[in-house]
């Protein structure tokens, strides 16, 4: 018996017509959880696409789970802790346990941030998260 799921996220162009998160108060457009559509139990990831100038609005860290987040297309920035980290196509970064987290579209950005983060842990992967820690009392860091 074969163990694989299949789901088709759809070119770059459509990624911002999906809305989507993990719980209704991070919902946003261009946000899609791909690992709820799969039948995957330790990986998991998502899909965004932000406008430029859009942002979290919020940092964020994990107790349990490390990300990496691949960037497709478009100019961005990500908050690290205490740095600043441009992103473009091609930039992939790895943020260990207990990395405070945020990200941006640049303003001046010619189209779209678009980017993978996959998650993965010691465990099986919750469908919500319970690790995440929001951050919202650290001003964004732009």
């Amino acid at each position: 018996m074969s163990n694989f799921s299949v789901t088709n996220i759809g070119p770059l162009s459509s990624w911002r017509d999906y809305f989507g998160g993990f719980v209704e108060a991070t919902n946003k457009q261009g946000r899609r959880v791909v690992d709820h559509e799969l039948d995957s139990k330790i990986i998991g990831f998502t899909a965004t696409a932000y406008e430029p100038g859009e942002e979290a609005g919020y940092w964020h860290s994990h107790s349990e789970l490390e990300e990496i987040y691949i960037f497709l297309e478009g100019e961005g920035q990500m908050g690290l802790d205490d740095q600043v980290v441009d992103v473009q196509a091609g930039t992939v970064v790895h943020v260990g346990i207990g990395v405070m987290r945020t990200w941006r579209c640049k303003p001046e950005s010619n189209g779209q941030l678009r980017w993978l983060c996959i998650r993965a842990g010691l465990g099986e992967l919750e469908a919500i998260p319970s690790d995440a820690h929001p951050i919202r009392d650290i001003p964004m860091p732009w």
